[in-house]
């Protein structure tokens, strides 16, 4: 079983029980990484100890340094992940099965961290307000026919900062400065809450489209209070102009210290296993990566799309850029 600790008991030097065969500081939340760490355990016998954090993983580490305990990180987002492989936390993992069970475009060139699952950045549209293909491309958004229809959630989330960072790789920086104003132009209220908000707030009448990650519909199909927001839109996978739609990832990386270095890199070549892959198709409502395994049927009933396939450490690269052009706009403004 998982031994978990709870941050906001922990002081920052608070080390973790020696027991643990693999120790994981992690971004996700429990209910999304226990079922498999269990299934781990179970199957090869070595324990898991997490720490859940919901800020200040990085600096943690810096902070403990080569006494580090923690041998992974878990956690979401292209930014985060780079965050941590520029910060020097993390070490290079050659294997042969995590090549093998990850595309090129989802893991890092020098191999410190890789993705395990994806998820698509998509539109989420009123199904009584807008037209089945109505909405096609990112690009539309700044079309002035949906001034007044559009939520979503702050400019400067990490979420946001990603599908601007994939505008700036296929256009350039004069072209998504004049894309973030005419979706600011078009925005119903002041970007706020979470991606499950906007939904809520086109289920509310106040708007007619919102952007947000396809899992949150599973999410809200599965939470009784929230049912009625999702059954009120229709999930639909725009594309940048020429290319496919833009993706994300969950993953995870070795951190430089790993006490335990060969059974972390076990556990992490055990999350791109087909039953691990599984396991977070049905539960946490996200894409798997490994060859040969498939979404859920729930989500599989959404419909397919081809992902752009822009490696995510290029869009990396550019997510200050990013934060600039979204401060120029004054986008939460």
């Amino acid at each position: 079983m998982i031994r978990s600790l709870c941050l906001a008991a922990l002081a920052a030097t608070t080390a973790l029980p020696a027991l643990a065969d693999v120790n994981i500081y992690s971004y996700r939340q429990p209910e999304l990484v226990e079922p498999i760490l269990d299934q781990f355990t179970e199957q090869t016998g070595i324990k898991t100890n997490v720490v859940f954090l919901n800020k200040g993983l990085i600096e943690r580490l810096q902070s403990e340094g080569d006494r580090s305990p923690a041998d992974l990180i878990l956690t979401t987002d292209i930014s985060r992940l780079s965050g941590a492989v520029a910060a020097g936390v993390t070490q290079p993992v050659e294997s042969d099965v995590l090549a093998a069970n990850i595309p090129a475009e989802l893991r890092d060139p020098g191999n410190e961290w890789f993705g395990v699952t994806s998820r698509a950045r998509i539109v989420y549209a009123s199904k009584d307000r807008v037209a089945e293909g109505e909405v096609t491309t990112y690009e539309d958004l700044a079309d002035p026919k949906w001034q007044g229809r559009i939520c979503t959630r702050s400019g400067t989330h990490a979420y946001t900062l990603a599908l601007v960072a994939g505008m700036l790789h296929h256009h350039g920086e004069a072209e998504t400065k004049t894309w973030l104003e005419g979706v600011k132009a078009n925005l119903a209220r002041k970007p706020q809450g979470n991606d499950r908000a906007q939904v809520k707030a086109i289920w509310a009448g106040e708007c007619d489209i919102s952007l947000g990650n396809t899992y949150y519909m599973g999410k809200m199909l599965s939470n009784e209070e929230q049912q009625d927001w999702a059954n009120a839109v229709n999930v639909t996978f725009p594309t940048f102009e020429g290319t496919g739609t833009h993706v994300n990832v969950s993953g995870v990386a070795l951190t430089k210290a790993a006490p335990n270095r060969d059974e972390a890199v076990q556990l992490m070549e055990f999350l791109v296993s087909p039953e691990a892959q599984n396991i977070y198709a049905e539960i946490n409502y996200e894409y798997p990566v490994a060859p040969g395994t498939a979404p859920s049927e729930l989500v599989q009933s959404w419909g397919s799309f081809d992902a752009d396939t822009v490696n995510l450490m290029d869009l990396a690269a550019l997510r200050a850029d990013a934060l600039r052009l979204v401060e120029e706009v004054n986008f939460d403004g």
